[in-house]
Formats: structure tokens, sequence, C-alpha cells
């Protein structure tokens, strides 16, 4: 399917490595002079990007320092996709509400939804004059917090919401904003030795490959396995094009059938 987003600009943020690398390609591969904003630049990133920027996107500092040197690099944002999230394992907590202190609270949320808040409000004025487009990725865990550090699903909730206020706000001047909510995602997240699937394993006593292999029996996932990133990265594209030109505001899930509700 022709996407007809050739030419087109666009911020990545969280870039250099799962969902967000997986985006920069997908986008690049259109044609999209993609900027790939992330805290560490990796070779991947650098292969397919534009241009990118080195910046800690947690802070107010960063994430306004990752939009204004996009458009610096490509000019005004066509799109924004605001990707970055997770946290570093060995900030979080596996445990509940009690085991989790004020800062991990904190930087949850700064990570998870003020860096797209903060990004959004700075891209905004010229994604408005160019008539272009955002996607917030959000997470299921928007809508079934267990089993997620304590403060990640509440954020990304509240992610969701901030899209669903902000398609209202824009889209009759022009602007598209839409959510993506992915489940199990073969991410670093979960695959690396070091990311939060290898810390939920020692938690659980047992060896990370056994703790992959039977997450998706234990969730219900209908299709049986992980997604891979390129598939919501082909998902963000999708949404991002004139091919989704009246998608105002959705909010949608690729979790290989893990939620059960209509």
């Amino acid at each position: 399917m022709e996407l007809g987003i050739n030419g087109r600009t666009a911020l990545v943020t969280g870039a250099g490595r799962g969902i967000g690398l997986a985006v920069a390609q997908a986008l690049a591969a259109e044609g999209v002079r993609v900027v790939g904003a992330s805290r560490t630049i990796t070779p991947e990133l650098e292969k397919v990007a534009f241009a990118t920027v080195a910046v800690d996107l947690s802070t107010h500092d960063g994430a306004v320092t990752a939009v204004r040197q996009a458009v610096e690099a490509v000019g005004d944002l066509d799109f924004l996709v605001n990707n970055v999230g997770g946290g570093d394992a060995d900030a979080v907590s596996v445990g509940g509400v009690l085991d989790a202190d004020p800062a991990q609270w904190r930087s949850t949320f700064d990570l998870n939804l003020f860096s797209a808040v903060w990004t959004t409000t700075e891209a905004l004025p010229g994604i408005l004059r160019r008539s272009g487009a955002i996607v917030n990725i959000s997470s299921v865990n928007s809508r079934v917090p267990t089993g997620s550090p304590v403060g990640y699903a509440e954020a990304k909730a509240a992610l969701t919401v901030f899209g669903k206020r902000l398609s209202e706000e824009v889209g009759p001047r022009g602007v598209r904003v839409n959510t993506v909510s992915p489940g199990l995602v073969a991410s670093p997240l979960w695959t690396a030795p070091g990311g939060y699937g290898g810390k939920v394993a020692a938690a659980a006593g047992v060896p990370q490959a056994d703790l992959l292999a039977a997450l998706p029996g234990r969730l219900g996932v209908v299709s049986g396995r992980f997604s891979e990133t390129g598939e919501v990265a082909d998902l963000v594209a999708f949404l991002l094009s004139d091919r989704a030109a009246n998608v105002h505001g959705a909010d949608f899930v690729i979790d290989g059938g893990t939620l059960k509700a209509a």
C-alpha cells in the first residue's frame, strides 16, 4: 500500500531501539526524513535517521531540545511519534504500591506521560501549520494495570486520555492525533538480559527464556506470541499517513488478542 508520506518530516522519540527504532526504520523506508531522539544514539538509528538528537527525554529541557533540534534539521514537523517509555529496570520495583517509592512514581510519569506532553507542546505550532499527525505509544496496561511496574499503567492511562483530549482540540484544525496500545512486544524491554523482563524473571526465580516462553499463555494471548516491533511500526506509519485521513482520537490495540473486553 502506498502511504503517500514521501518527503514528510518526523520526530520519533525513544528511537534508539525497540518500537521507536522500528518506527524510524518504517518511516525512513517510506521516504520520510526522520529525526530520532534517544538517550543513546545507536548505529541502527544512525543508519536510517536524517538526523539524531541525544537527549534525556524524561526531562523538560531534553524533550524541548529534541523538538528544537529536529526543527533545525528538517524544518516544521509533519509527524510526531511519542514513543519513549518504559524506564530503567534498576530504577523500578516489581512489587506493589507499598514497594514503590516517590522517586519511582515521579520518574515513571516523567518518562511515560510528561515527555509526550512536553514534546507535543513544543512541536504543535509547527504541526498545525503543516496539518500533520501525532501518534502516542501507550500500552494495554492502561486498561489492565496489574502486572506492570507501579506507576507505568497509570502514566499510560493518562497518556491515552491526553491523546483523546488533544484530538478534540486540534482535530478541527487539521491535525490528527491517535494512540497505539501494544501488548507484549519482543523489544529489549522484555528480551534484553538487563531489561524489565530479566528483572521479572529474577524475581520469579526462573530463567528469562522460560519466562518469555510462558508469558503469552499466562496472559491469554490468542496468537500465542509476542508482537514484533515492526508490526507495531507498520500500524504507526499507517496512522500517520493520509490513508488514515479520517481516523481521529482512536486508540488502536495491537496485543495478539490479550484484551478480552468487547
